[in-house]
């Protein structure tokens, strides 16, 4: 191991602060630019939340690329892969996969089905203001879960970019990271945000790629040498690296827990409010299946990169390094760009991880400020009378307050490795959103209590599994550094529920409370849903889908 690395790292200082700060400062100079450049004319809903349809299937593709391809992906998993070997790269198979659900069973309906956002579709042949708001409700708890990753990821990136230590100086840090993307999000709205992930996307697959083949030189371009390198730096998990079993086998509850985290994977990804947003940034159905196909194989090949990327930092940088450093394992991926090509690369590197963090929080934020202006407050409140001024008006106030809740949550949770964050957005995802949206596409006899006994019921249900689980209190500390394992310090402990991922069972309960909801009320109608059949298939009439 690089001594003179592990010791940078336990300064919370690595490579030159000046250069990082000013290639940190060229991608948000650069990227801005871009934004103010082609965000004009978001004077209307459509063209705030979906750029007007505009885009095309590959160019939406990129896009849902670079906004899939997380902090979680570029930061966690590699963090993940160092550390727990094969276990780590669980995490990319499980979000691979669930593009199949999505490709298969959402995307082509979805976008024959709605305009703007989820709720749309799952209040098309209901009553509206309650399966909205039940929708909207969930959308935000979603998108919470899943920026509080990003910001985390921010906040221990730019720290390690900055060299700054300590509580505060991170906090700081997530406060100004988080005003930087709400400003991209307020100027640019969904136009800007795409072209921003679709450039994000094209560098850091580029960068990963270049970090790829590095790592394989300094092995002789032989994967077993790199393996066997990883194993002799990681003495004490030693050939568990290379085989299932370092984290999630190490009793029935761990592999209980696997199981669980498996689900939420697999099926959150087609209940995720943003990515289904991004299914309306198309003219067509079929143009929306192109971009799933596109990005399937993007992220797939960018996934089997993060394997060397993971092993690498293992081998070269070794797990004490990385423990020691801001951000713990988020840090793993920066850590070996130092390690390859010292202060240079670790700024381009950084500041490509910057880069995402910022397309996929931009996302998020659209999703959640369109969720609040058109769902709850025209819909709802408004009861579909709102002008689409004073719609766009109230999304850019929303923007702004979901900012401030981002940097709020991002400072709380800014020691969490980010993957698993991110898994839990999933298991919410998939245990409020999919069961309702299925069902609504799928089954005739749905209906309103149905809908909303399936959304308020996932989310109930996971939300209070994921508070009184392990991953808020009840982990104690970790001996080597001090810092609590847990959210919360490490002297409360209130946890009862023994899984940290609630998937297992907030899922079912999700689909069970669907069906239950359904059968218990009289409420069908058949016109409507056949009217619905026809539109999901053949995309007619679309653009009046929510007018009824």
């Amino acid at each position: 191991m690089n001594t003179a690395l592990m010791n940078l790292a336990t300064a919370n200082k690595v490579g030159s602060p000046t250069l990082n700060i000013a290639i940190f400062a060229v991608f948000v100079l650069v990227t801005l630019t871009i934004v103010i450049k082609v965000a004009s004319g978001n004077k209307t809903a459509g063209q705030m939340y979906t750029g007007g349809a505009a885009f095309s299937g590959k160019q939406n593709g990129l896009a849902i690329a670079g906004d899939y391809l997380s902090a979680a992906s570029f930061l966690g998993i590699a963090g993940a892969i160092a550390l727990q070997g094969y276990d780590g790269f669980l995490y990319s198979i499980g979000f691979l996969v669930a593009w199949l659900v999505a490709l298969l069973l959402v995307a082509e309906l979805m976008r024959n089905t709605g305009r703007f956002t989820m709720a749309d579709v799952l209040s098309y042949r209901l009553k509206q203001r309650p399966v909205r708001m039940a929708a909207a409700t969930s959308a935000l708890c979603v998108s919470f879960f899943y920026l509080l990753a990003q910001m985390a990821g921010a906040g221990g990136l730019v720290s390690l970019l900055l060299g700054v230590s300590g509580a505060t100086a991170q906090n700081l840090v997530i406060a100004v990271v988080g005003v930087i993307m709400v400003l991209y999000v307020m100027i640019g709205g969904m136009k800007g945000t795409t072209w921003v992930q679709m450039i994000k996307a094209v560098l850091l697959i580029a960068a990963t790629f270049i970090m790829t083949i590095w790592v394989l030189g300094k092995f002789g371009f032989n994967p077993s040498n790199l393996l066997h390198a990883a194993v002799t730096e990681n003495p004490k998990a030693g050939e568990k690296l290379l085989s299932p079993g370092l984290k999630y086998g190490k009793d029935s509850t761990t592999k209980l827990d696997f199981i669980s985290l498996a689900l939420a994977l697999v099926l959150g990804t087609a209940g995720l409010p943003h990515v289904l947003q991004r299914f309306y940034t198309v003219p067509t159905s079929k143009q929306a299946r192109k971009s799933v196909e596109w990005a399937i194989w993007l992220i797939g090949g960018f996934y089997l990169l993060t394997l060397v990327i993971g092993y690498g930092a293992g081998a070269l940088v070794g797990p004490d390094t990385i423990n020691a450093a801001p951000g713990k394992a988020n840090a793993a991926a920066p850590l070996l760009a130092y390690e390859l090509g010292g202060s240079p690369l670790l700024g381009i590197v950084s500041g490509i991880a910057f880069a995402t963090i910022l397309a996929v929080v931009a996302g998020l934020t659209i999703t959640t400020s369109a969720t609040f202006a058109h769902d709850i407050y025209n819909q709802v409140i408004k009861r579909g009378q709102a002008s689409s001024e004073s719609e766009v008006k109230v999304a850019r106030i929303a923007a702004l307050v979901g900012g401030v809740i981002a940097i709020g949550g991002g400072m709380l949770a800014k020691d969490q490795n980010i993957a698993f964050l991110v898994a839990l957005a999933f298991a919410v995802a998939a245990s409020a959103n999919l069961p309702t949206i299925l069902y609504s596409l799928f089954w005739k006899r749905f209906n309103t209590r149905g809908a909303v006994w399936s959304i308020y019921g996932g989310l109930i249900t996971a939300v209070g599994l994921i508070m009184f689980s392990p991953v808020v209190s009840g982990k104690g500390v970790d001996p080597k550094t001090g810092k609590t394992l847990s959210m919360l310090p490490a002297d409360i402990d209130f946890h009862w529920f023994p899984l940290d991922n609630p998937g297992i069972v907030s899922i079912p309960v999700g689909f069970f409370l669907g069906w239950l909801g359904s059968v218990t009320s009289k409420e069908f109608n058949a016109a409507k849903y056949a009217e619905m059949e026809v539109r999901s298939l053949t995309g007619h009439g679309v653009a009046e889908a929510i007018d009824h």
